[in-house]
């Protein structure tokens, strides 16, 4: 497993691969812990030496899994990152209350690593309307906390406000081959890494769009190569070209994707992928760019809807059709579907939308969603 390096500031290397606790594996809608404790400990024994989780995934039960994946000495092994709700926070008290909840929760007295989760405009306000750098560095040199930094969902000009802000030692932002000009993008990455920042890499794959089940013109793109990678080794390879990078966060839910992922990361470094390498890699994106209906990545953090619409499959599905999937098994997954969670049972309340990453207008994609649906079974 390859070490990169990690910011300017910070004396140890992360591993190229980090797991993403985002994504476990669940057994009727609940985390399945056993599968979960194997997958991270398998994970760990290989090498990864770098797991990320927050507040509400899976409803705060991916920290708690995660802290007990840890037990019997594997505590020692890794840099235990998370995340500070951003969104719950209201007073200075709220910091604190929360943080010893995630200490609970994960059963440790201290992280390596720890994030403000998702800054966009308005959380970046809110800390710094309760004095957030006073409390990280009286956390800091309490030995709560050993390197600060944060997890970013906005346009580029907010996040280089915020690196330039304080003395951050790392951040995480989504980038990919499909995502280089958005939100941080890669110009975000590279003005980053030049003051000293390591950078976290989110959504490598872009929830698995870039993993299975490709388009035909973006798997013909690649077969056209004279390398012969899947298209998760395309992606990831990509990525760990890139010196600017220091790990990649994926989002693992089976232990064949973690055998997987870490027999690629094996075999990453900067200067694996040669020019025509990264010529059939822009290739591909043309391809995505030319069918994609949706900029969906599947997070889930607009769910669960207030009416049981299931927003990220029904996004999902709209995106198949329009990548040359069978339409009428579209059609008919769509049916099979409950009414309650098909796009067109969405009501407008408008709950879901602040919620999204991606500032989706979820509410006239459902409607649209539907509509193409329902054209393909004409």
């Amino acid at each position: 497993m390859e070490y990169r390096e990690f910011g300017t500031s910070i004396d140890w290397g992360p591993s190229a691969l980090g797991f993403g606790a985002m994504r476990l594996p669940t057994d009727d809608g609940d985390v399945d812990r056993e599968r979960t404790i194997r997958m991270i400990r398998t994970a760990i024994d290989r090498g990864v030496n770098y797991v990320d989780t927050a507040w509400p995934y899976h409803d705060g039960e991916s920290e708690r899994v995660v802290g007990e994946a840890l037990d019997d000495g594997y505590r020692d092994q890794v840099n235990l990152a998370t995340k500070m709700p951003s969104w719950e926070l209201e007073t200075r008290a709220d910091l604190d209350e929360y943080f010893e909840k995630q200490l609970d929760r994960l059963g440790t007295d201290h992280v390596e690593c720890y994030l403000l989760h998702a800054l966009n405009h308005e959380y970046w306000e809110t800390y710094q309307g309760i004095d957030i750098f006073e409390w990280i560095e009286d956390r800091q040199a309490a030995g709560d906390i050993d390197h600060i930094g944060f997890s970013f969902h906005d346009d580029r000009d907010l996040f280089e406000e915020i690196v330039d802000a304080y003395d951050w030692d790392f951040c995480q932002i989504q980038y990919n081959y499909l995502d280089q000009e958005y939100q941080a993008g890669r110009a975000g990455l590279e003005y980053a890494a030049e003051r000293g920042l390591g950078v976290v890499i989110m959504e490598p794959l872009r929830g698995g769009m870039l993993a299975t089940d490709l388009p035909d013109p973006v798997r013909e793109a690649f077969e056209a190569a004279d390398a012969d990678r899947s298209p998760v080794e395309w992606a990831l390879q990509w990525l760990w070209d890139q010196p600017e990078v220091s790990t990649v966060l994926s989002g693992m839910s089976t232990l064949e994707q973690v055998r997987e992922n870490v027999e690629i990361a094996a075999n990453s470094g900067v200067g694996q992928f040669s020019t025509d390498d990264h010529t059939i890699v822009e290739r591909a994106r043309e391809r995505f760019e030319e069918l994609m209906a949706v900029d969906c990545t599947g997070c889930d953090y607009c769910t669960p809807c207030p009416t049981g619409v299931e927003i990220p499959r029904n996004f999902d599905l709209y995106n198949r059709i329009e990548m040359g999937d069978d339409p009428n098994a579209i059609v008919a997954e769509y049916e099979d579907m409950d009414e309650s969670a098909r796009a067109d049972a969405c009501v407008a309340c408008g709950e879901c939308e602040p919620a999204c990453p991606q500032h989706l207008e979820i509410i006239s994609l459902l409607e649209e969603t539907h509509e193409r649906i329902q054209s393909a079974s004409a």
